[in-house]
């Protein structure tokens, strides 16, 4: 059975290298569908791995080979699949299959159609070995490759000024959070002498609270940069400027959901540092709000499913700090399921509107995208958590753990679940349902049969995956901590019921408000551009970009330019003036060289006598 994990971990890789070789020659579809398959064949030795732990009740280990051995570390390269890992390798080659398959539609007339797979294949490998990792350090490097895979896929349209703004955005928000997990790599090594998962969990009972607490508190940092977090979330929606089977890919489905993924691998480490477990479930509530009203008001379409991307991962961090870590999983689960078919049918559109975003210059396009309509319609459901859709399940066990531990967290996470219905269709109404008055550069139309097959298989999941829930429990929870809210049967037919409709309320409110609403720029009150500029984040963000990069010229001109490098010139000077005065001597006269050689020696031998004399 170990050779299906390197199939699954190197097949992604294989097509990468196999498809550089094309990145500068003239487009071919063929190589699109290579790639497809690659990952097609990964998600097929991630199925056989699957059912191997789910028969055998026991996970696989490889060793490819020891990486490096220096005093006391040893570090292999080697990986690990269980009850946790297997399920993130199904979710990334299960999503990648169909975004790759998508991206052959959408990627078609882009004359770096070839670099596009190349990167994509190359940012499949890298989540493979972050989610397969065996140890910190293994880890680390896939937490490293998927963001450099996530600056190349940002900034994919480079020459576009504010892509490669986003790109760099992305990737030095990124590295904050990785200063988090090298420190937390640092003290992990100092306290238990090993990076080994295995090693690290054992050692946990020997180790003092405020070592826990500060590794716990460096690896949720790290987790805060990946999944966007408050204060570092700003990088998520300005990464809608790449491609959008990027967004559905990276920002829906699998790296933004790496933070999540690294708590609840850590799960044994939080379970003891209960302090900051609950920071991050009020963090969690915090952002989730945070972001959904700011995709209340937003009118770029990609940009409300981003907020939306980042007010989820705001659920699953409250269920992973309250300890329902199986909980948090799920809701990763779906919500890959019908956020990144979202983010497709996104993509449909802007097509069909020649790349217009901005959805108050869309609308009345249900009669020309009907299949896109109701697929969007769908996912857009089960985002509101509408029964029976996959999200009603996972979202109404978020809720149910926070109202057991919380109530001012469960009133946070019940008015965002309003909010949620509301914007989501919102963007319904605006997009496909409201009339337009603005002339169309050409007929919209719907996207090709290889796009719509494409969102199929993830719009079925994300119908049906919600009713495997127990199945998924049972599954999950034979390695994650069991979690009951210890609640009445009575207490949670209520709150499924208060939470149900609350969500249809937030519909039928979005459905009323804008059925006959046309297309207008109204004069925005104070509260909107509040919304409309992020709550001003970014101009605070870049206050202190401006001072950093007016004290950083300060230094240069004064400390740098006059100080340090006027004292290396002065020294180069004056050693070469000296030179210039010795010069004399090397005359070419045999006697004169005699002379200094004796008087040299002269000197030599009187130093020394006052030397023994002292």
């Amino acid at each position: 059975m170990e050779n299906f994990i390197y199939i699954a971990l190197f097949s992604p890789l294989a097509f990468a290298v196999f498809s550089a070789f094309f990145v500068l020659a003239k487009k071919n579809t063929l190589l699109g569908y290579l790639g497809f398959s690659s990952i097609v064949i990964s998600l097929i030795a991630s199925l056989n791995l699957f059912f191997h732990i789910f028969i055998n009740d026991y996970g696989l280990k490889i060793y490819l080979f020891e990486w490096m051995s220096v005093g006391n570390l040893n570090l292999g390269f080697s990986f690990s699949v269980d009850n946790i890992s297997v399920v993130m390798m199904l979710v990334v080659t299960f999503v990648s299959s169909m975004v790759f398959l998508y991206s052959i539609f959408y990627m078609y007339k882009d004359e770096a159609f070839n670099r596009f797979f190349t990167y994509l294949s190359l940012f499949v490998f890298s989540m493979l070995v972050l989610v397969l990792a065996d140890n910190f350090a293994v880890l680390f490097i896939g937490w490293e490759a998927v963001g450099l895979c996530s600056w190349l896929l940002i900034g994919f349209w480079y020459h576009k000024k504010r892509a490669s703004k986003a790109a760099n955005e992305a990737f030095v928000l990124n590295r904050i959070g990785d200063i988090g997990l090298m420190f937390a790599m640092f003290v992990i090594f100092w306290e238990v002498g090993s990076l080994d998962f295995d090693i690290f969990f054992k050692s946990l009972h020997f180790l003092d609270s405020s070592s826990l607490n500060l590794i716990a508190a460096l690896l949720f940092l790290a987790a805060m940069g990946k999944s966007a977090q408050f204060p570092l979330h700003t990088w998520l929606a300005n990464a809608m400027e790449g491609p959008t089977p990027v967004s559905a890919l990276i920002h829906a489905a699998t790296m933004v959901t790496a933070g999540v993924y690294l708590i609840i691998r850590c799960n044994e480490l939080y379970v003891l540092t209960p302090d900051i477990s609950y920071f991050i479930a009020f963090l969690g509530a915090f952002v989730a709000i945070f972001a959904a009203s700011m995709a209340m008001v937003n009118n770029d379409l990609k940009r409300i499913i981003a907020y939306s991307t980042l007010s989820q991962l705001g659920f699953m961090f409250v269920a992973a700090g309250l300890g329902a870590y199986w909980v948090a999983l799920f809701h990763l689960t779906t919500h890959a399921f019908f956020k990144s078919v979202l983010f497709l049918g996104a993509g449909n559109v802007m097509h069909a509107m020649n790349d217009k975003v901005d959805i108050r210059r869309m609308g009345n396009l249900h009669k020309d995208l009907k299949k896109t309509s109701y697929i969007m319609i769908i996912a857009s459901l089960a985002l509101s958590g509408i029964f029976p859709l996959s999200g009603f399940f996972s979202k109404d066990k978020i809720l149910e753990s926070a109202f057991a531990n919380s109530f001012i967290l469960w009133s946070v996470l019940i008015i965002t679940a309003f909010l949620t219905a509301f914007y989501s269709f919102r963007l319904i109404m605006k997009v496909f349902f409201v009339k337009s008055n603005q002339p169309l550069d050409s007929k919209p139309h719907e996207a090709s049969k290889i796009a719509i097959f494409s969102m199929l298989p993830l719009i079925f999941l994300a119908a049906i995956f919600g009713f495997f829930e127990k199945e998924f429990e049972e599954f999950t929870t034979n390695l994650l901590p069991t979690y009951s809210a210890n609640l009445s049967y009575e207490t949670i037919y209520i709150l499924i019921i208060i939470t149900s409709l609350v969500s249809i309320f937030g519909i039928i409110f979005a459905i009323f408000r804008y059925k006959n609403s046309t297309y207008s720029f109204k004069k925005r009150n104070i509260f909107q551009r509040v919304l409309l500029n992020q709550y001003y984040i970014p101009n605070i963000y870049n206050i202190f970009a401006k001072v950093y990069l007016w004290f950083s010229k300060l230094i240069f001109k004064y400390i740098e330019d006059k100080l340090i490098d006027k004292t290396i010139d002065n020294i180069a000077i004056s050693a070469y003036n000296m030179g210039s005065k010795f010069k004399v001597i090397h005359n070419g006269n045999l006697s004169s060289y005699l002379r200094l050689i004796v008087g040299g020696v002269l000197m030599f031998l009187i130093v020394v006598l006052i030397l023994a004399i002292l």
